[in-house]
């Protein structure tokens, strides 16, 4: 539209309104509508004061109350500032059929009503709604709105905004329909990512489930919930569904044919979380040597933690294509062994209780399933080779050292008994006149 055009209908809007607002004056009828206005808000201002008080004692909880009805009542207790406005509104609307009968037109009343209704959306935005996101949309969206809707501009600026078309090669969308799915998605996606939050709090507070099949209601509840979003998106825009699933299923053959990897990785995560043998908290060894434990799971790979804080992406497929060592999680029993060995001249007959005594004396060694056994292992070049194997509940994971712990006590052990703890010896052999030799 011409912008001189635009200014023309602009002028005339104003010119409508100054002779509305000359024509109330002038009219008895209008000025009995006033009267009803005023009369409304002033009764209502009364009933809001003196119930008020008593529905918000009525509905709050006690401070200590932490249920999902006292969360409920908390909640009805944010919208009691509305009392006023919509007390005012419904007042007005009896005074309105009452004007009706009398004087054939009511005129007055329902703009009273709609500036209600503004002032209604402008308390929510300024006192109710705490959201950032929700308060922007209330601000630039809501209030604008409303005030057209109080002049009666809201059915022209609509159909304007109707006429008004943006074309993307064959396909054209009018502005008002790019508008309403911006604020339809807007509104939708914020009420899918609430409800993905609800649900994820929710699911991970069933300890009743495995970690892996909570991440993975998780998971699927997320589709489930953006998935209904965005077709509910599509057809509020007015967009054929027909058209999207054929859509669908063309990116499906290329997904499967470009992106096999991904796809491969994506079925590999869903597998690991159905069947829980790898999981969130597991300390686990890949076939490549690396070992760490496995601090975040997604669709695509899993996060693993060294114990010196690297972090490794691993694809989910290599948990399923190759060999991987689990430790279990840190909670569970799991048997070591460190070597040691005495000299020759020991009676290896004393160190197998000496030693056992000594790793079992340890705060974190365990007695079940087996005490700490020490093995004779063989007779090597410098000393005689033992090891002793001992239960431990964790893992050995570079942040709980326990060999080290049990080396300190066989070290300890064997000093205290004067046991030597061997070196190795070289003899060297010299042949030939002693006279070549130096003195």
């Amino acid at each position: 539209m011409d912008p001189q055009e635009l200014y023309r209908q602009a002028l005339d809007y104003i010119e409508q309104g100054r002779a509305l607002a000359v024509g109330w004056m002038l009219r008895p009828a209008a000025w009995s509508q006033f009267g009803l206005l005023i009369l409304s808000w002033v009764v209502a201002t009364l009933v809001a004061g003196r119930f008020g008080p008593r529905i918000e004692a009525l509905l709050a909880p006690r401070p200590e109350a932490r249920g999902i009805f006292a969360q409920l009542r908390r909640f009805a207790l944010r919208f009691l500032p509305l009392l006023l406005p919509f007390l005012a509104y419904g007042l007005t609307a009896l005074g309105e059929a009452f004007t009706r009968s009398l004087f054939g037109t009511a005129a007055v009343i329902a703009f009273g009503k709609r500036v209600f209704l503004f002032l209604a959306a402008r308390i929510l935005v300024q006192k109710i709604i705490r959201d950032s996101f929700l308060r922007f949309l209330g601000r630039y969206v809501l209030i604008p709105v409303s005030a057209l809707y109080v002049v009666g501009a809201l059915p022209d600026m609509s159909a304007w905004l109707e006429a008004q078309t943006v074309e993307l090669g064959n396909i054209r969308f009018s502005v008002m329909a790019l508008l309403r799915g911006l604020v339809a998605g807007s509104l939708l996606f914020w009420l899918g990512r609430w409800s993905n939050e609800q649900s994820t709090s929710y699911i991970k507070a069933q300890d009743a489930l495995r970690p892996a099949t909570r991440e993975l209601a998780i998971k699927a509840a997320e589709l489930v919930i953006f998935g209904a979003a965005f077709l509910l998106l599509l057809s509020i825009m007015g967009i054929d569904l027909t058209a999207v699933a054929v859509l669908g299923g063309a990116l499906g053959v290329g997904i499967g044919l470009g992106l096999q990897q991904i796809a491969a990785n994506f079925i590999s995560g869903i597998i690991l979380l159905v069947e829980g043998q790898t999981t969130v908290g597991d300390y686990v060894e890949l076939d490549g040597g690396e070992a760490g434990t496995i601090v975040k799971m997604t669709a695509r790979a899993c996060i693993m933690e060294t114990f010196d804080g690297k972090w490794i992406v691993v694809p989910n497929e290599h948990f399923i294509t190759t060999r991987v060592v689990n430790y279990s999680d840190q909670g569970s029993a799991n048997r070591y062994e460190v070597a040691f060995s005495v000299s020759y001249d020991t009676d290896i007959n004393l160190v197998p209780d000496l030693v056992g005594k000594a790793v079992a004396a340890l705060p974190f060694v365990l007695t079940k399933p087996e005490a700490p056994d020490v093995e004779l292992r063989g007779f090597g070049e410098s000393g005689i080779d033992f090891a002793v194997e001992y239960w431990v509940n964790g893992i050995d994971d570079g942040r709980n050292k326990y060999a080290s712990k049990v080396l300190f006590a066989i070290w300890n052990a064997l000093k205290a008994a004067g046991v030597d703890i061997p070196y190795p010896h070289r003899v060297v052999e010299i042949r030939g006149p002693r006279g070549d030799l130096p003195t």
